[in-house]
């Protein structure tokens, strides 16, 4: 998954059009039953590896909105599946896209000390001045 939305979005959507993964969905459209802001499904998140910041991050107009989380890999299975913040969805196929079964690349220069205590991902890449 690797980014989470936190409930200092204002709901601008900005950072919808912006995801390459489509994996950012409005407040009205979460999975979540009480979501009052932006979710960003953590089976669909690819950290935006392959650009120098993930591209929700550098258009959100809102500081420390955009956190890092854990990687969605094999290893924090039980964090995503087992998580009231996240729900993840089910393949008609494939059953339950947990990252045991789609594992999603990403950034490993981030450390897990800014992943578990949610920091901003603009901080750590230096998008504030």
């Amino acid at each position: 998954m690797a980014v989470l939305i936190t409930d200092s979005c204002i709901n601008c959507d900005a950072c919808i059009d912006e995801c390459p993964a489509t994996a950012i969905v409005s407040a009205d459209e979460s999975p979540l039953n009480d979501r009052e802001y932006t979710y960003v499904k953590p089976e669909k998140c690819i950290e935006c590896v392959d650009a120098a910041v993930p591209k929700c991050a550098d258009v959100c107009p809102s500081e420390d909105c955009i956190v890092w989380d854990m990687p969605y890999i094999a290893d924090y299975n039980d964090y995503f599946v087992l998580s009231e913040r996240y729900v993840i969805r089910e393949h008609k196929k494939k059953g339950l896209m947990s990252p045991e079964v789609s594992p999603m690349p990403w950034r490993e220069t981030i450390s897990m000390e800014h992943r578990e205590g949610h920091v901003s991902v603009g901080q750590t890449l230096k998008l504030y001045n």
